[in-house]
């Protein structure tokens, strides 16, 4: 007789980027604005305490994950994965958008699910970058919390690849800063599989 086993999976958005240039910065490394204790604490009061903590390598999801913890009950230092990074942006990383060549930009945004600024990445890639990290880890900590503070697109990627969405209702989904979205996965049942419990709570 098969066991019921949940996965569970909270992801945060880090907190918002100290960008006053208003500057493209995709897998740039721009600090975390962490000025926000309130709301930072009222995250940290939804998420499990004993829990498997994961970060992109950038540092704005490792300190954000760290000003999450320092009002938890854990000191637990978070997994960084390459694989989790924001969409890469290329030749356009670091500069504001109104200074980047038109015509690039206009079939960017033409479908930008499916289109590359150039030397970077389209959403397409970033889901199908996601996809095996999300799927090793969540093997590795079957049954377990994870606690993922992660990017917008990751986000956004991640639900792709759980639901089998469409790249553009995906990318449909408004990922706010230390915005919180819990998915789970269910295994032991007769059809195991995801379900979403909630997507960008605020707190």
């Amino acid at each position: 007789m098969s066991t019921l086993k949940t996965t569970r999976w909270w992801l945060v958005r880090h907190a918002p980027v100290e960008n006053p240039k208003r500057l493209v910065y995709g897998q740039s490394d721009m600090p975390a604005d962490l000025s926000d204790q309130k709301a930072l604490e009222a995250v940290a009061r939804q998420l499990p305490a004993d829990a498997a903590w994961v970060t992109s390598h950038l540092s704005r999801t490792h300190a954000t994950a760290r000003g999450l913890q320092g009002f938890m009950s854990t000191d637990i230092p978070p997994k960084a994965e390459n694989g989790f990074a924001e969409q890469h942006f290329g030749d356009w990383e670091l500069q504001n958008w109104n200074d980047l060549p038109r015509g690039e930009t206009t079939r960017f945004w033409t479908d930008f699910a499916r289109q590359q600024p150039p030397n970077g990445e389209s959403f397409a890639d970033v889901v199908a970058r996601v996809g095996p990290v999300f799927g090793r880890l969540s093997a590795d900590w079957a049954g377990r919390d994870i606690v993922a503070v992660v990017h917008g697109g990751t986000v956004r990627a991640m639900l792709a690849n759980a639901l089998g969405l469409s790249l553009e209702t995906a990318l449909a989904f408004h990922i706010d800063t230390l915005g919180l979205t819990t998915l789970e996965y269910i295994d032991g049942v007769e059809e195991p599989g995801w379900r979403v419990t909630g997507v960008n709570q605020r707190f």
